[in-house]
């Protein structure tokens, strides 16, 4: 039986986030059906990670097992033809036995987009947060580097999937403009539920002056969900990098 790794991206806007759900269709479970197409038998893959519903994904690693013969060279070709439009699997790599999708991340890399115009972009609709008021990324810049480091990160979590600890380790946080186009990126060595979209959320606070940088770590010292911002749309969200042990699944 072999351990395959898939590297994938995928635009989520018309999907029910990444895990399979009992009535709506998700990423996970298309990718199944295919899958299934290919190998001749039922599927089961393992994410590195839950997504929400609209969020994207230009980075993603899924595994799942099989004993089928198709050459792990041409494994991604053979799905990519029982695939929809907006999604696809750049690459697949056999990896040792005890390989888990999730379990063996080290860390991950979520970019929130911004479209920062007085004129909306069709283009963006779905892949970017429309926001007509000029924003001032420098202090968007200086409220989000004061989430990095060690917190508990109940203030920036919305109610719902269960987690033995709120404490993460965000390595980086920080926002950058190109032209009209604002990025929040951070990384870390996990993620609450909604956790990316509510920094973002208190990011933009920060910016409206509804608080200061400096009331960040209050905030989260405090635990307070309702002090922190709100949780910005889904569309604008997406895993952006990756890290594992093995080198081939970082790129």
């Amino acid at each position: 039986m072999r351990n395959i790794a898939l590297k994938m991206m995928y635009n989520g806007t018309a999907y029910h986030g990444w895990q399979v759900q009992k009535r709506d269709i998700s990423v996970a479970e298309t990718l199944e059906r295919a899958l299934a197409a290919v190998c001749g038998h039922p599927v089961r893959v393992t994410g590195c990670g839950r997504t929400d519903a609209g969020v994207h994904a230009k980075r993603y690693v899924a595994n799942f097992r099989t004993d089928c013969r198709v050459p792990t060279d041409r494994f991604h070709l053979a799905v990519n033809t029982r695939l929809p439009a907006d999604i696809a699997v750049r690459e697949a790599v056999e990896v040792p036995e005890a390989f888990n999708a999730i379990g063996s991340c080290l860390k991950k890399e979520y970019t929130y987009q911004i479209f920062n115009s007085r004129i909306k972009d069709p283009f963006y609709v779905d892949r970017a947060y429309f926001y007509p008021k000029r924003l001032d990324e420098a202090r968007m810049d200086a409220a989000a580097r004061a989430f990095e480091g060690t917190h508990d990160f109940r203030a920036v979590r919305s109610v719902g999937t269960e987690t033995k600890t709120t404490v993460r380790t965000v390595y980086y946080c920080r926002v950058s403009r190109e032209e009209d186009l604002l990025r929040l990126r951070v990384c870390a060595d996990g993620f609450l539920y909604n956790m990316v979209r509510a920094i973002t959320g208190t990011v933009l606070y920060a910016a409206e002056g509804k608080l200061s940088p400096e009331d960040i770590p209050r905030i989260l010292a405090a635990g307070d969900r309702t002090l922190a911002g709100p949780t910005v749309p889904p569309g604008g969200l997406y895993l952006t990098r990756l890290w594992y042990e093995d080198e081939r699944l970082n790129d």
